[in-house]
């Protein structure tokens, strides 16, 4: 769990070391990250049916060496196309199949309590290695190389290996089944496009499109619409005939890739749906700070890392030691509250977004938002993956860590495209208001920042302030300040939102009585 959650946020604050080594370019390396997102997007599904169809100690062992052969290839890449081919394909495929495995394998070894602090630890380490990711790049970057982050995975691989002979070494299913090919394409398609849809918004926007959509060398008419709306659509209707389709294999009493039965599961509905949101939310809070703290605040990426700890640990604490009050307060009680810890500390780290903000100022912000994420997730996974039979763990293993990558994906494209626009708009405002250059350098000003790809990081502001005038660099010194600072509060109080959705959500949830199984 933990080399599969780290993976992305590991790199991310390696990203300028790595378009260095590689001579090429920081959206060829961004590339890579959301190739890597959207292929472990895909395949997770099917990937989480592979348990039912093979023995789970062979298939760890056998995924386990693919992700080592993948993340080996990454560390020793000599160009951006190794890169891709080991790090986005081969680890993204590999990750599919041990993210769902990781949890089936806990559903089928655990009961009553153990099974309560088993999938505790899980998404402990989940939230922790998500945020522990860029601590942990930022310190091989800053002192020795970002090839070491994939080299300690290998590490991480060559451990996990030596524990695998204590796992079981049968199949979930008694009878051998087949893979659901046709579910499978399905799914590869549908998710695809909803995921490269997310992705492509930040930059040609969600509705309306920002800037001609070319491919190749190509534009494509899309009638002026986002290549967004396309995608996303099309993923949409590919998933109604997923569903379609699987009903049809079930009815026929062949294997489907999902039993539909799962999805009029109410319990287990509202858990991957209460669960995406929660995703979201943490996706898009991991997203936002770490890019303030390094264009705002000028953190390097280790400082970054060490004002996240607080966050880390208490998310990881929570997640671990909380698992034992369902004995006196309803999971659905502590995950609601859970929640409103999260929101809470939301608004108090709105209160403390200043350029001139310090590590301990956060402390106390992050370790209420971390408490609050880990006692969601103690509860909330084992809610959700307890509400189906044994023979259905591993499809829903599957079902949940897709609509988490689905949740991540959302999070991370709609809360960076609303930061980049609020700074955008922040940044053209100051521009436009400006008194010390005249009104033609003020509309090219407003022209380059539209064109920018991004300047929302302390590098491309420095590459982008280059290129101008100095009467034009003077006017934007202090308005990128102000612009950063009003973005990243506009943003978290967008995050307050959605906690507050989540909220809602989890309203949907079982009442559930005080659990039992602990006593």
């Amino acid at each position: 769990m933990f080399i599969g959650v780290i993976d992305s946020t590991l790199m991310n604050v390696a990203i300028p070391a790595i378009v260095v080594d590689l001579d090429t370019t920081v959206p060829v390396v961004q590339g890579a990250i959301a190739f890597y997102a959207m292929v472990m997007a895909a395949l997770i599904l099917p990937g989480g049916k592979l348990s039912s169809m093979y023995g789970i100690r062979r298939l760890m062992t056998a995924t386990l060496i693919v992700y080592g052969i993948g993340t080996t290839l990454a560390a020793v890449s000599w160009n951006v196309a190794v890169l891709y081919v080991g790090w986005s394909l081969v680890e993204g495929a590999a990750a599919a199949v041990l993210l769902p495995l990781t949890f089936t394998v806990l559903l089928v070894s655990y009961e009553g309590a153990d099974r309560l602090k088993a999938l505790g630890i899980l998404a402990g380490v989940n939230a922790a290695g998500a945020a522990f990711g860029p601590l942990l790049g930022g310190a091989v970057t800053t002192f020795a190389s970002w090839r070491w982050g994939f080299g300690i995975e290998v590490v991480i691989v060559f451990v996990a290996l030596a524990f695998v002979r204590y796992l079981p070494g049968e199949r979930l299913s008694e009878t051998r089944v087949k893979l659901d090919v046709g579910g499978t394409v399905l799914s590869i398609l549908g998710t695809t496009a909803l995921v490269g849809g997310v992705l492509l918004a930040g930059r040609y926007g969600w509705l309306l499109a920002r800037r001609p959509f070319v491919v190749g060398g190509v534009q494509i008419d899309l009638f002026g619409m986002s290549p967004t709306v396309w995608l996303v659509g099309l993923g949409l209707v590919t998933f109604a005939a997923f569903v379609q389709y699987e009903r049809r294999i079930e009815q026929t009493g062949r294997s489907p890739l999902v039993p539909v039965h799962l999805l009029a599961n109410g319990s287990f509905t509202a858990g991957i749906v209460t669960n995406a949101v929660r995703s979201l939310v943490m996706a898009g809070f991991i997203f936002v700070v770490p890019v303030f703290l390094q264009s705002g605040a000028g953190y390097t990426a280790f400082e970054t890392g060490v004002a996240m700890l607080p966050f880390s640990i208490a998310t990881f604490v929570a997640s671990i030691f909380t698992t034992g009050w369902r004995r006196i307060v309803s999971p659905r009680a502590l995950v609601q509250a859970g929640i409103v810890l999260m929101g809470m500390g939301l608004l108090v780290l709105v209160s403390q977004t200043t350029i001139d903000v310090t590590i301990v100022q956060l402390a106390a912000p992050m370790t209420v938002i971390g408490f609050g994420l880990g006692l969601v997730m103690a509860q909330l996974i084992e809610m959700t993956l307890s509400a189906v039979e044994a023979t259905d763990s591993a499809a829903a293993s599957g079902v949940l860590n897709a609509t988490m990558m689905l949740g991540y994906s959302f999070g991370t494209a709609i809360v960076g495209t609303y930061l980049l626009r609020q700074f955008y708009g922040g940044v053209i405002d100051g521009v436009l208001g400006g008194t010390n250059v005249s009104a033609d350098e003020r509309n090219t000003l407003v022209e380059a920042l539209e064109q920018a790809a991004e300047t929302a990081t302390q590098e491309t502001q420095q590459n982008f302030l280059t290129q101008l005038s100095p009467e034009q660099r003077e006017l934007l010194a202090s308005v990128f300040e102000t612009a950063t600072v009003q973005a990243q509060r506009g943003t978290l109080l967008l995050l307050t939102l959605f906690v507050g959705f989540l909220l809602l959500t989890s309203t949907l949830l079982p009442s559930g009585e005080v659990d039992e199984r602990d006593t």
